[in-house]
């Protein structure tokens, strides 16, 4: 008798990890840097290469950096709407060129538009490592004491945009 039931107690656990696998959203992946500091950096900005932007610069102000690439189709997706935010004013919008040529990235701002106050090279990706990029386009809402409050994983959507995005902002700028 046991000899049956131990397969199928094993399989019976099996399909009930399946069916909950199969129900979580793979763009709500916890990350473990919310709440905490944002990683430290030093980057050389992408139109102008002799000058550099540091994670220190933005202390005191709300801001989202937007990891983003021109080989990169979702942030092709998001992008629109990241333009229109800019010119809201509603908050900053920096960006992390990741793993991208300059002249490739330049000439994708340049046809698509450049919502980015400031646009930083990670032309090896270190940057991106330490802020936890596992794919492109990712967005991360940083409050004015440099932590990191909110992580969009993916492209942005006007759902997220106006549901969590949006708000958390205006509350951090508060």
């Amino acid at each position: 008798m046991t000899r049956f039931l131990l397969p199928l107690v094993a399989f019976i656990v099996l399909v009930a990890f399946l069916l909950v696998g199969l129900n979580l959203n793979p763009r709500q992946v916890p990350s473990p840097l919310i709440g905490k500091p944002a990683p430290e950096f030093q980057l050389e900005q992408l139109h102008e290469s002799e000058k550099t932007l540091t994670s220190k610069d933005n202390l005191g102000k709300v801001w989202l950096l937007n990891v983003w690439a021109s080989w990169c189709v979702s942030c092709r997706e998001e992008h629109p709407l990241l333009v229109e935010l800019a010119k809201s004013g509603i908050v900053p919008v920096y960006g992390l060129n990741y793993k991208d040529e300059r002249d490739l990235a330049l000439q994708w701002l340049r046809q698509f538009g450049d919502p980015y106050t400031v646009s930083i090279r990670d032309p090896e990706g270190r940057t991106g490592i330490d802020y936890g990029v596992y794919g492109v386009p990712e967005t991360y809402v940083i409050d004015k004491n440099g932590v990191i409050r909110y992580k969009q994983i993916g492209p942005v959507t006007v759902e997220a945009l106006e549901t969590k995005i949006l708000p958390l902002v205006r509350e951090l700028q508060g």
